[in-house]
């Protein structure tokens, strides 16, 4: 593909039923000139991207609560995660993207937003590229109670809190998303909130 030391052999379609699991076999090329051959399973599900929508007058931001099977299957008692609005890119561009999640999720509609990095969360078994994103909302920008996309099946909570409870959760363990906690912190960091 981009990089000559690296060959991709085979890609074998393991399951396509909600996104894409393949099984690729490549060979690499290793520090001391020697190449091995590795298998791998590689999930894609396509780019996304997420927001922590804030509040600079009030100290506020808008969080969201709902199930995570994968949480709960891995130790998470109630299985519920404490998240920034956040979705899949689709066909859209990651600031239309997120736009159109805050607006779902949240119920606000936002027409700026402010990138502040892209990522891959799980880079050793996930292609996903995550755009991370800020985003001020007010009372004006509020256009329904959100909560998701019945046809979508979700479900999903609004939070809103002051950005000092929200940064705590991280440390009471109450926050555990890395999204949600790169965006915290971020905002920290650059002492928006």
């Amino acid at each position: 593909m981009y990089n000559p030391e690296i060959k991709i052999h085979k890609t074998e379609l393991l399951s396509d039923n909600w996104y894409i699991l393949n099984k690729v076999t490549f060979d690499f090329k290793k520090n001391d000139n020697s190449w091995i051959t590795q298998k791998r399973e590689v999930y894609d599900r396509g780019n996304g991207a997420a927001i922590l929508l804030y509040n600079s007058t009030n100290k506020t931001v808008i969080l969201t609560r709902q199930f995570r099977l994968p949480t709960y299957l891995n130790g998470n008692k109630s299985g519920m995660m404490i998240e920034v609005c956040a979705g899949l890119l689709d066909q859209d561009n990651p600031e239309q993207c997120i736009i159109r999640e805050t607006e779902e999720e949240a119920g606000y509609r936002l027409t700026t937003v402010h990138k502040v990095m892209e990522t891959y969360m799980s880079p050793g078994a996930v292609t996903e590229i995550l755009y991370l994103f800020l985003g001020e909302y007010d009372a004006s920008l509020k256009v329904s109670e959100g909560g998701g996309l019945e046809q979508e099946q979700e479900n999903i909570e609004v939070l809103e809190m002051t950005f000092n409870e929200a940064y705590a959760m991280i440390e009471s363990g109450e926050i555990q998303d890395a999204k949600t906690i790169i965006l915290l912190q971020h905002a920290k960091i650059k002492g928006l909130i």
